[in-house]
């Protein structure tokens, strides 16, 4: 902002079209990224709790903001309801860096319900905001009765090239024995962007598409899997550090000087108002969800660089007032990152929240990404009829063996008289993912 035109750099950019391609490529890769590092098996008790929060959530949010927009402005109720909108979603990127950057360890699945809330609620933001969007551009020639049946396609039609995408992109990845690792994170890269353009072509949610083939590429074992996360981390925060700076000359300062006073107003109804109100309906069908938890889910409603992308839709649609949106919309933004994602992990101490995690004396160890074995940590279960057997008698596959056994805060060497116990973590080799399968069916082991 301070470089930009009405700063002391002078730089001028105002060219709405190229921050939204850039934002729009930037969403996808940190969609994408959010999807590659879930695992499936986090989200699966949560998977609902996500659903009604990134579409009950998102509409109750929207529709309330809106109104009150429309009531402490000038703007009509269209407007107001447009606003709503571009502000309505959680910002996904905020969420991963915070959460992650702050090492931020949650109780009650919460961490992993945030994610996926925020991983998917942009596709109806992105909905809502097209829609009123298209009710001031057309004069009323879009409604709800043309644009139920645009949604219902555009998430059907999304789901369904996000399902062939992540199959494709399993079998891709794993199947071509290219020459060079560094190869890889090009050829995933051009499959995210081709998902979600060819998406985009056919009328379906691009957004949509490449998260769920994320998800599903996610939860498989892949050729190179670190290394390609490490690289869609880095090239992510590199986009956004690139937005962000095209965006911040896209604001002039002495701009947001007259929206202050309204954008406080606004920024301070979503905080306490809107999104709890979102929150508490949307998740007040799920028993096992306190006081405490929803409260903690309102808090972490973080706007970032997602609503500013959509702010540049009306802008280009040429809409009345797309100007002082814009502003808004950023002020809202800049208020939401300095003082929700300042104050999460106070709360989560606050409201007894946080889960503690215990140091470990060692880390696990981490294979080349050309070892086909598998190292795994199993616990022996309560349960386990193979405990008090000796390691001759368990009948472990021949591809296996165990290398190491942590027992009350010290380690045994295994041999083929050692007794092992209930409690037990024992350190697991096996040569491929049958007989690592095959050593939890002998062991007992989920």
């Amino acid at each position: 902002m301070l470089a930009g035109s009405d700063g002391l750099g002078g730089i001028s950019l105002h060219n709405p079209h190229w921050a939204k391609a850039l934002g729009v490529v930037t969403l996808t890769l940190i969609l994408f990224l959010g999807g590659l590092d879930t695992e499936y098996d986090h989200i699966r008790p949560i998977v609902w709790n996500g659903i009604f929060l990134s579409t009950i959530g998102v509409l109750v949010t929207a529709f309330s903001i809106g109104y009150f927009i429309y009531c402490i402005t000038d703007f009509n109720l269209v407007e107001g309801l447009l606003v709503g909108s571009i502000i309505s979603s959680t910002d996904a990127a905020a969420v991963f860096s915070i959460l992650r950057s702050k090492n931020i360890h949650l109780k009650h699945n919460l961490a992993p319900t945030l994610e996926l809330e925020s991983g998917s609620n942009d596709v109806m933001a992105y909905f809502l905001m097209v829609f009123f969007t298209g009710m001031l551009s057309s004069k009323g020639d879009v409604t709800v009765a043309s644009a139920l049946p645009m949604f219902l396609k555009e998430m059907v039609i999304g789901g369904m090239m996000g399902f062939m995408a992540g199959k494709a992109m399993i079998l891709v990845v794993n199947r071509p024995q290219l020459v060079n690792e560094a190869l890889y994170p090009g050829l995933t890269l051009s499959m995210t962007l081709f998902t979600y353009s060819a998406t985009n072509l056919i009328h379906g949610s691009g957004f949509l598409a490449v998260y769920i083939a994320a998800l599903m590429l996610g939860s498989q074992e892949f050729l190179y899997k670190k290394s390609l996360v490490r690289f869609y981390d880095g090239i992510t925060w590199l986009m956004q550090v690139g937005m962000f700076i095209a965006l911040g000359l896209l604001v002039f300062p002495k701009r947001l000087i007259p929206v202050a006073g309204v954008g406080i107003l606004i920024s301070l109804a979503l905080k306490f108002v809107a999104r709890p109100l979102g929150v508490f309906l949307s998740l007040a069908f799920f028993k096992k969800v306190d006081f405490r938890q929803k409260l903690f889910v309102s808090w972490v409603g973080l706007r970032g660089a997602v609503p500013i992308v959509f702010a540049t839709y009306p802008l280009l649609a040429g809409i009345d007032k797309s100007d002082t949106i814009f502003h808004i919309v950023f002020f809202i933004v800049l208020t939401s990152i300095l003082f929700q994602g300042t104050t999460l992990h106070a709360l989560a101490k606050r409201l007894k929240l946080e889960a503690k995690v215990r140091k470990k004396r060692s880390k696990a160890i981490s294979l080349s990404e050309d070892v086909k074995s598998e190292l795994l940590e199993l616990v022996l279960p309560e349960s386990s009829t193979v405990a008090g057997k000796s390691i001759a008698k368990l009948g472990l596959p021949k591809e296996s063996l165990i290398v190491l056994i942590s027992r009350n805060e010290s380690y045994l060497t295994p041999r083929g008289s050692t007794v092992i116990e209930a409690g037990d973590k024992l350190m697991v080799m096996a040569d491929h993912k049958q007989a690592t399968e095959a050593v939890k069916v002998c062991l007992g082991v989920d």
